[in-house]
């Protein structure tokens, strides 16, 4: 049985190098897998890391050329 790491929201925005607004907002949007506990939001960052990955990787790049 493994155990996950559960970061609460300042220090996953942290290690993601975003803004807590920014994070908390893509959570309520569901863009963002996380657990809510009353008003405190829990993240896996292992589960985060590999959907904003997949989001990038989605991404269409426009060329201004």
């Amino acid at each position: 049985m493994t155990h996950a790491t559960l970061l609460p929201l300042g220090p996953m925005a942290r290690r993601l190098r975003v803004t807590t607004g920014w994070l908390r907002a893509e959570a309520d949007a569901g863009r963002v897998p996380c657990l809510r506990a009353g008003t405190r939001y829990l993240f896996a960052p292992d589960a985060v890391e590999r959907v904003l990955a997949e989001r990038a990787a989605n991404e269409k790049v426009v060329s201004h050329a």
